[in-house]
This record gives structure tokens, C-alpha cells and sequence, in this order.
């Protein structure tokens, strides 16, 4: 199942964002559901489709919450969805996605920029979104489409 150990951070245990953390790279603290986060970025690239063109999947439409997005992708059969899961991670709602956007454009992770990559955010039941990690353009497109996706992990900060 999950290879994921640690279930929550202490702030005083926070790194610097852009130093290592939970298995990845700390991109920085947040807040979803009012609760503060530590957004961890894993090294982990998959690709493949986002799911079935047409389908609305219920529960993945959530602009900030990318597990739960991922979480209902995975139980509608996507395939990159499961394959976040097992890692112990996500793949990145829109609002993770820009979080992630902007900790690469301040150099501290890096991200593939030869290609969009995968969202978890579900725009309609022929699309959802993606984002191009050269300029930081968030975008949605057809979900048969094969792109990137680099899952994330997000810890509640104790």
C-alpha cells in the first residue's frame, strides 16, 4: 500500500524550504481545510493518462485539495492516480500545483519543463487541468491525454 511513514511534521522540525523532508523536498506551509501543511515535493515522475474523457468523476473537482481529488481518481480506475497512492503522495491539486510553481521559479526545485503535467483538478467530464512548469501556465485539456504528473505529499504541521 502506502510507503509513507511520517503522518505529521512539527514546525519546529521544518526545514528550509528547498531542503529535504518526509522523502522529498519541502516546498513550503499551507493552509487547506484549516489546517496548516507542509507541502513536500517527491522525486517520483509518472505519466500516462489523467482518466476517461467524458466521465465526471465525483470528489476530484476540488482547486485545493489534491489528495482528496487523487483519492477519487484512484477509486475511478486512473491508473497515475494509484500509482501517487502507493508512493505515499498526490498528485497536486491547481492550487498545489502553483505552490509548487512558484518554489521552482524561486530555484528551489526543479521540474521537468518539456511538457504539461497533470493536475488532480477535474475542470468538466471532458477535461481538467495541467500546468506547464517552463512559464507557470495552468491550463486544461482533454483527459485521455498522456502528460507528466510529479505527485506531492502534504503533512499537517503539529
Amino acid at each position: 500500500m502506502s510507503k509513507q511513514a511520517q503522518k505529521t511534521v512539527l514546525a519546529a522540525e521544518l526545514p528550509e524550504r528547498g531542503q529535504p523532508l518526509a522523502g522529498g523536498v519541502f516546498v513550503t506551509r499551507y493552509w487547506l481545510n484549516g489546517v496548516e501543511r507542509a507541502l513536500i515535493l517527491l522525486p517520483d515522475e509518472l505519466s500516462g493518462p489523467w482518466g476517461e474523457y467524458g466521465v465526471e468523476i465525483k470528489g476530484a473537482g476540488s482547486y485545493s485539495d489534491g489528495e482528496a481529488n487523487t483519492s477519487a481518481m484512484a477509486e475511478a480506475g486512473s491508473v497515475i492516480a494509484v500509482k501517487a497512492l502507493e508512493l505515499g503522495g498526490h498528485i497536486p491539486s491547481c492550487l498545489e500545483g502553483q505552490l509548487v510553481m512558484a518554489a521552482k521559479a524561486d530555484g528551489l526545485v526543479d521540474m521537468r519543463e518539456d511538457g504539461y503535467h497533470h493536475l488532480s483538478t477535474q475542470r468538466s467530464a471532458d477535461s481538467a487541468y495541467d500546468m506547464g512548469f517552463e512559464d507557470g501556465w495552468l491550463n486544461f485539456n482533454v483527459k485521455y491525454y498522456e502528460r507528466l504528473a510529479r505527485p506531492v505529499r502534504s503533512l499537517p504541521i503539529q
